[in-house]
């Protein structure tokens, strides 16, 4: 009886331990969905670009918001969000070249002596008549960056600016984009180009410059996404700051003229200092453009970079 019992117990034991053998689950696959990615960015001071990482998030509310997700699974395989393989799905879809996706350029690309004026339109319209003229006068050709406020307060300067050169997407309100959600940087970026195109005629794409200089990766690749290129610049003229600032019409001279080199993109604004109503680069434009070109450089528009929408 007791050899026939531990038989039994025996027979028992094997079943329990096939049977917990068929419940071990089958490997899975560490696919990373789109809830679990998300880009990192470094922290930088506005106006740097700073390179992304995919990082996985904690799910736990309870996680910090800034800790990596922990996994126990073996592979290290990441694979990318569906968020951003349709966000470079639609930058390249917009028929934008490869090499200018994910930048905001601070040159015009190439080793040719050539200098874009850049110009952007704001606070106010004071300097558009004297910068106008200058432009006109000396055959110099400039780009300029309009907000949707300012088109819309401003809107025969803004027809006459959009009637002799191409124009850009300077957002709706000038906000810090980088301070928005993805939603808000949409509406910033989609409002002003309504509000330029209904004024002048005109569709801004695919030129375009952040407020305040202020960028990341995330708001690039949104700015890609809706079919326009970021435009920095290489040196700013500073001539916004006003006296208040130190500034003069000599020392935006000296600022412009002092960074040269192939491709430069010089940034001016069209309106005077808010506080003292100077009007520094529109002032001092004649003397750079003279200046410029006595070093042997000839004036160019972003469209050598990339050529506007019909």
């Amino acid at each position: 009886m007791s050899s026939r019992l531990g038989s039994l117990l025996y027979a028992a034991a094997l079943v329990v331990v096939l049977g917990a053998g068929c419940a071990v689950p089958r490997a899975v696959p560490t696919v990373l969905t789109s809830t679990a990615i998300s880009v990192s960015e470094s922290a930088s001071s506005p106006g740097t670009a700073t390179g992304s990482t995919l990082t996985a998030q904690p799910t736990s509310s309870a996680a910090s918001p800034s800790a990596p997700r922990t996994t126990t699974a073996t592979s290290t395989t990441v694979v990318r969000s569906s968020a951003t393989r349709a966000t470079t799905s639609a930058a390249q879809g917009c028929g934008l070249p490869a090499a200018l996706l994910g930048k905001d350029l601070t040159l015009v690309p190439g080793t040719a002596k050539v200098v874009a004026l850049t110009f952007d339109a704001g606070a106010n319209a004071n300097g558009v008549p004297s910068i106008l003229a200058t432009l006109a006068g000396r055959q110099v050709p400039g780009t300029f960056f309009l907000t949707g406020a300012f088109v819309d307060a401003f809107p025969t300067a803004s027809r006459q600016i959009a009637a002799a050169y191409p124009i850009g997407n300077h957002t709706q309100n000038h906000k810090d984009l980088t301070q928005l959600t993805t939603a808000g940087v949409q509406t910033e970026i989609r409002t002003g180009a309504a509000s330029i195109q209904r004024v002048t005629g005109v569709n801004p794409r695919p030129y375009f410059r952040f407020p305040y200089g202020a960028v990341n990766a995330r708001i690039i690749a949104t700015v890609n996404a809706e079919c326009y290129v970021p435009f920095r610049w290489t040196v700013d003229s500073w001539g916004w700051k006003g006296t208040a600032g130190g500034m003069s019409a000599d020392e935006v001279q000296r600022r412009v003229v002092g960074a040269l080199r192939p491709g430069t993109i010089v940034l001016m604004h069209v309106g005077s200092n808010p506080d003292d109503g100077t009007t520094f680069d529109a002032n001092a434009l004649p003397r750079i453009i003279d200046a410029i070109r006595a070093q042997g450089y000839t004036f160019v528009t972003l469209e050598h970079v990339l050529p506007a929408t019909p």
